[in-house]
């Protein structure tokens, strides 16, 4: 599959564990109901951009969430074939869970480059309405991603 599946798309964008500061047991509940709320909204396709952290407790949030809602969607969007490679096995195995689990895996670019990250959260904002962002004023790529949507028009919902 090349394209997003049909419906209202949400991404998410955040730092990671050790830039957070907050633990995954108490980024998650505030998480899961920005992801509610999104539903409720009538988003049924989310996009992960699967780093660890933010990225991929969002995509379990949503893979738990699509049980009883069969019709939402997990797309992943990988920034380049075996970006997960120097990760901890017991990483490398959540994030091959939940790529076995996506509705749709895009792998943005076959090789690492200095720019991949940033491509990758310019091909998700563009297929997006909205952002999920866990943001707590760092520098890097979760901000870059928040100013790319908010130039391109795309609303940004703060965790």
């Amino acid at each position: 599959m090349n394209e997003i599946p049909f419906g209202k798309s949400c991404c998410f964008t955040g730092h990671r564990p050790e830039k957070l500061n907050v633990t995954e047991d108490k980024i998650k509940p505030i998480l899961r109901d920005e992801i509610e709320k999104a539903v409720s909204d009538g988003f049924t396709v989310f996009i992960s951009g699967m780093a660890r952290g933010i990225d991929m407790w969002a995509a379990e949030l949503v893979l738990g969430m699509r049980i009883n809602s069969p019709d939402l969607k997990l797309v992943c969007a990988v920034p380049y074939d075996g970006f997960e490679k120097k990760w901890k096995m017991e990483e490398r195995m959540r994030y091959s869970r939940i790529l076995n689990s996506a509705d749709m895996v895009k792998i943005v670019c076959r090789h690492y480059s200095p720019y991949v990250f940033q491509m990758r959260n310019v091909w998700m904002v563009d297929r997006s309405e909205r952002v999920i962002a866990a943001y707590r004023g760092n520098d890097g790529g979760t901000k870059n991603t928040i100013k790319y949507a908010q130039r391109v028009g795309i609303e940004v919902c703060y965790v």
